[in-house]
């Protein structure tokens, strides 16, 4: 399989491509903006995207899949307790300052904990993660010798996620790094929202929230 993250859109979100080279499949992993790009990379890739899975609802992170789901013909997913934050789009927009918000879209399927997601033989493992948001989730890559983790805005290289954005605590984003993401090996990377890539390790070892 091949790994690709690169940032997209004004808010420089980081968004993660893996694909399977035997099949041609791939999952596109907050592909929520900088959708040209997106599109642009799958063609040079020669991939198709089966699925579009999303960390979490804020604008950033999921604002235009709409226009990319109709570009790529794959299936949006996105766990149910972020729908009500997904619906609130138009007014994300206009806190950020867009002129025109992105269409609100019906979504193909959930994510819940445990669920896996499969595109050929790349196999993503669901893990809630409410703090950020409450429908916040990461995602474990499966395969490798250590886990690859894609933790959204819950995780980031020596910081966490905002908690004060409406319906979850602090509390709530340190018990999920604690219980779900810190039970990995030391050795398992991280690649956040936004950012550099860091390590399990790493953060337990030096993350000052977590001290």
């Amino acid at each position: 399989m091949i790994v690709d993250t690169f940032a997209v859109g004004p808010l420089a979100c980081n968004c993660t491509i893996v694909g399977d080279e035997a099949s041609g499949e791939a999952i596109v992993i907050d592909g929520g903006d900088g959708i040209d790009d997106v599109v642009a990379h799958l063609d040079r890739r020669g991939w198709r995207a089966r699925v579009l899975v999303h960390t979490h609802a804020h604008i950033d992170h999921i604002g235009d899949l709409g226009r990319l789901r109709a570009r790529t013909g794959a299936r949006a997913l996105l766990h149910p307790a972020d729908l009500p934050l997904y619906r609130t789009l138009p007014l994300q927009a206009q806190w950020i300052g867009l002129g025109a918000a992105p269409a609100v879209v019906e979504l193909d399927g959930e994510l819940h904990d445990g669920q896996r997601v499969q595109a050929g033989a790349v196999t993503l493992s669901v893990v809630h993660t409410p703090g950020h948001t409450p429908g916040s989730v990461c995602f474990a890559l499966e395969g490798t010798a250590a886990p690859l983790l894609f933790t959204g805005d819950t995780l980031f290289a020596g910081s966490i996620g905002r908690w004060d954005l409406g319906g979850t605590s602090m509390d709530d984003i340190i018990g999920s790094i604690r219980t779900k993401l810190l039970i990995y090996p030391d050795a398992s990377r991280v690649v956040p929202g936004h950012g550099p890539a860091t390590s399990i390790g790493r953060e337990r070892a030096s993350n000052p929230y977590l001290a």
